[in-house]
């Protein structure tokens, strides 16, 4: 299992960044939620703009990131000429986008509703454009395991924008009298994300730029499927913030919106751990191909993949009255969300594992299939039962999105490529991990902060036991 050791080695380095940064990353909520009310649906904004970036990047990137992984493992392709193909290929459609949005701004920014603000609009076009580009070196560096330099760059990028924004939102205004502007937090991103290109000097030198059209066609032929796929993906994760302003009947649409996103954001380490997983899985996944036991260590690292999450889950929900003074207090009434949220980010992530099969077989429509009808699932729930319930469909949507998508990827994969997943003790852990979480939400309901910390570490011990013994367990070797 020497190739499971390295999958959790460089795991727990992209782990520690992506833990670290989000951390770093989440001190930008405090510093919003503290300066911008909710009331003035500031955060609200923010996130709805985020929610337009995060779904361009799927777009700009095309499915590239995984295509260069598979095409760069395959036998008879030359690995930098892939590299120099894509390269070329994101960097032309990302400049053709941003002259589209200069364009056709002001049409643009009134159709989103900024039409008083289309500087909101250009600064973040320009600012997924430099990103989408970004995304080519940044899988580079995965493929050659510099995992060291990624998550160095990854850092850097998140300390910049956090100490401008102290600057702009805190420093300036109380040293200054300086007022505070939601653009502000835009500029600050454009400008943080020009200056970590800087650091790719030896990856876009040192590649024999060109563009080589016939192998462009077998990768596009590849990849529509996964730019489908990751649309339905992303809309997963941002649809509810976009359509959000659309179908809330009320005129406090962003204030509603910034409470949900900003609660949501407490569940942010569910989040990390499937990101730091993925980084490392991708790689690993296509690189196992050859390997006569990859069945078995698929099935393993699903295990421990679950095994993880359940925990997070439990300490987060351990010390929510403790997390919850992370952002200000006129957010909280959105705390409710937070469990759910877990929820649905552990049904992705399980989802993210069950998708290799159909990549491994070249067969990816499979997965534009699913997320495709996961996505119609989620806006389905958003668009009929926002305007009745508020954000807590929002929440919902997600669970069923991603459980619909989950459960389709098992049982199509199932007959495809079958992996004997160990079904009865993932059932075992989430049943554990069930009764512990209605334990805590007892304990966090009915005493005050440090008695209700006390019981629930209490609680969390014989699920921390069981995670500790199934790491210390030697695995067989398989022949």
């Amino acid at each position: 299992m020497a190739s499971l050791r390295s999958l959790l080695k460089d795991t727990a380095i992209y782990g520690l960044s992506s833990i670290i940064g989000r951390f770093l990353n989440y001190l930008l909520v405090p510093i919003y939620t503290a300066t911008l009310s909710a009331e003035s649906g500031g955060y609200g904004v923010i996130t709805n703009m985020y929610a337009y970036t995060a779904l361009l990047l799927v777009i700009l990137t095309y499915g590239m990131e995984p295509t260069f992984f598979r095409f760069s493992n395959k036998e008879g392709e030359d690995p930098q000429r892939v590299y120099a193909t894509i390269l070329t290929s994101v960097a032309t459609t990302s400049v053709l986008f941003m002259l589209l949005v200069l364009a056709f701004l002001h049409p643009l920014s009134g159709a989103m509703g900024y039409g008083d603000h289309p500087s909101y609009v250009w600064v973040m076009a320009a600012t997924v454009a430099v990103d989408a580009f970004q995304c080519i070196p940044f899988a580079y560096l995965r493929y050659q395991k510099k995992a060291i330099k990624f998550a160095a760059l990854k850092l850097l990028f998140i300390v910049l924008n956090i100490l401008l924004n102290l600057l702009f939102f805190v420093v300036l205004p109380a040293t200054m009298g300086t007022s505070i502007e939601v653009g502000y937090a835009f500029y600050i991103n454009l400008v943080c994300t020009a200056l970590i290109t800087l650091f790719f000097y030896r990856e876009l030198t040192a590649v024999r730029w060109g563009f080589d059209r016939q192998l462009m066609r077998r990768m596009l032929s590849y990849s529509w499927p996964i730019l489908v796929l990751g649309i339905a993906g992303i809309l997963n994760q941002t649809a509810d913030k976009i359509l959000f302003p659309y179908i809330y009947p009320y005129a406090d649409s962003h204030e509603q919106l910034g409470i949900y996103s900003a609660s949501a954001k407490i569940a942010m380490i569910m989040a990390m751990i499937t990101q730091a997983f993925r980084y490392a899985y991708e790689p690993f996944v296509f690189g196992q191909t050859k390997e006569k036991d990859n069945k078995v260590t698929y099935a393993k690292a699903m295990e421990y993949f679950v095994l993880f999450t359940l925990l997070a889950f439990l300490l987060v929900m351990a010390g929510i009255n403790l997390l919850r003074n992370l952002i200000a207090q006129d957010y909280w009434s959105g705390l409710s969300v937070v469990p759910i949220v877990m929820v649905a980010e552990i049904m992705m992530g399980i989802y993210f594992n069950l998708s290799f099969w159909y990549k491994l077989i070249d067969k990816t429509i499979w997965g534009a299939w699913f997320s495709g009808i996961g996505c119609v699932v989620l806006i389905s729930v958003n668009v009929l039962f926002v305007p009745r319930y508020g954000f807590m469909a929002c929440a919902w949507a997600g669970v069923a999105g991603y459980g619909t998508a989950m459960l389709l990827s098992y049982l199509v994969g199932q007959r495809y490529y079958p992996i004997a997943y160990p079904l009865g003790r993932l059932f075992a852990y989430t049943l554990l991990a069930a009764l512990l979480f209605l334990c805590i939400t007892w304990s966090n309901a009915h005493l005050s902060l440090l008695p209700a910390l006390a019981l629930n570490t209490l609680l969390l011990l014989p699920y921390a036991a069981l995670v500790a013994k199934k790491l210390l367990t030697k695995h067989p070797r398989h022949s």
